[in-house]
C-alpha cells in the first residue's frame, strides 16, 4: 500500500471512529455504563421563564434551554421538573392530556409530581425550583 493510500484509508478509519463514538455519546449509549446527565447552564440568580398565563391548567410548557418543564396542574398551582427523561436523557418533547411525554421511548411522567405514568422510565422527573413573581414564572437556583 502505498503512503498516500494508507494515510488516506488510516484517516478515513480514524473519522469513523470519531463519529461512531459521538453518535453514541448522542444517543446516550456508548455501553460502559456510563449514565452522565446533561448540564443545564449555570445559573447565578433566579431566571424569568415565562409568563403564568403561557402554562394552561391541566398542562404545561418545556423550557429546553433551561432544562425545565412548567406545569400548572390546578389553577394557580405551578410545578417545575426536569425536562430530561430519566430512561435515556432525552429532553421531553411535549405537554399534553396530564402528563410530561418523550418522544425518544414513549415515557409519561405526571403533571402533578413528576411520577412516571408509562415507561421505559422507572424513576420520577427531579423537580425544580419554580415561582411565581407578578406575572412570572421564575426559576430559581
Amino acid at each position: 500500500m502505498t503512503s498516500t493510500r494508507r494515510a488516506f484509508v488510516t484517516g478515513i478509519a480514524g473519522a469513523a471512529g470519531v463519529a461512531a463514538t459521538g453518535l453514541a455519546a448522542a444517543c446516550g449509549g456508548g455501553g460502559g455504563g456510563s449514565s452522565a446527565t446533561p448540564t443545564a447552564p449555570a445559573a447565578t440568580g433566579p431566571t424569568t421563564l415565562g409568563k403564568t398565563s403561557d402554562i394552561p391548567v391541566g398542562g404545561g410548557q418545556i423550557f429546553a434551554t433551561q432544562q425545565v418543564v412548567v406545569t400548572q396542574p390546578t389553577a394557580g398551582a405551578f410545578k417545575g421538573f426536569s425536562a430530561i427523561c430519566t430512561h435515556m436523557h432525552c429532553t421531553v418533547g411535549t405537554v399534553a392530556n396530564g402528563t410530561i411525554n418523550c418522544p425518544c421511548h414513549g415515557s409519561q411522567y405526571s403533571i402533578t409530581d413528576g411520577s412516571v405514568k408509562q415507561g421505559p422510565a422507572t424513576q420520577a422527573l427531579p423537580p425544580k425550583n419554580v415561582a411565581v413573581s407578578g406575572d412570572s414564572i421564575v426559576l430559581e437556583p
